[in-house]
């Protein structure tokens, strides 16, 4: 327990690290976009960093720009250039969307926990951060994310762990 306790710590302060980046790149109340980041400022973190772009159309949809190679044991496979319906299954691509919609609509940050026992691993699971991104300054068009996974996975007894 105590180990878990120290991962989820660990895990709060790199979303603390990268919340406050972001949040220093906001001017006037203007959200910052895809070309304020600069990825060598957060280099700790870009393993489980992910880019998301905002597709609307008929009904808004999101995919994967970027999906740091960390993230690659979590999913299991190359998720990046795929939408949230190539990823997941229905339940878990309407969990995203709906948490990913509030960031578009809100125009701020979330911050949440999501079991993946859609994988088979319920006692594991993502720590998650998403920051929104406007090219205007205006209109959230690009999400970035970032994730940390906690809990035993495989042959770990510590919490977290590079996703």
């Amino acid at each position: 327990m105590a180990a878990q306790l120290g991962a989820s710590a660990t895990a709060a302060r790199a979303h603390e690290e990268l919340f406050a980046y972001w949040a220093s790149l906001r001017q006037a109340g203007r959200i910052p976009g895809r070309a304020d980041i600069r990825p060598e400022d957060f280099k700790r973190l870009l393993p489980t960093v992910s880019l998301i772009d905002v597709v609307d159309g008929l009904r808004r949809d999101y995919r994967l720009r970027l999906a740091g190679t960390g993230l690659y044991s979590v999913y299991g496979r190359e998720i990046t250039g795929r939408t949230l319906g190539d990823v997941y299954g229905s339940k878990t691509a309407d969990y995203w969307r709906t948490e990913l919609d509030k960031v578009v609509e809100d125009r701020r940050p979330a911050v949440g926990c999501h079991s993946l026992s859609w994988r088979g691993s319920g006692h594991v699971s993502l720590l998650w951060l998403r920051l929104p991104l406007a090219s205007d300054g205006v209109n959230v068009d690009m999400i970035l994310g970032y994730d940390a996974v906690v809990g035993v996975q495989g042959d770990l007894s510590s919490g977290i762990r590079a996703a």
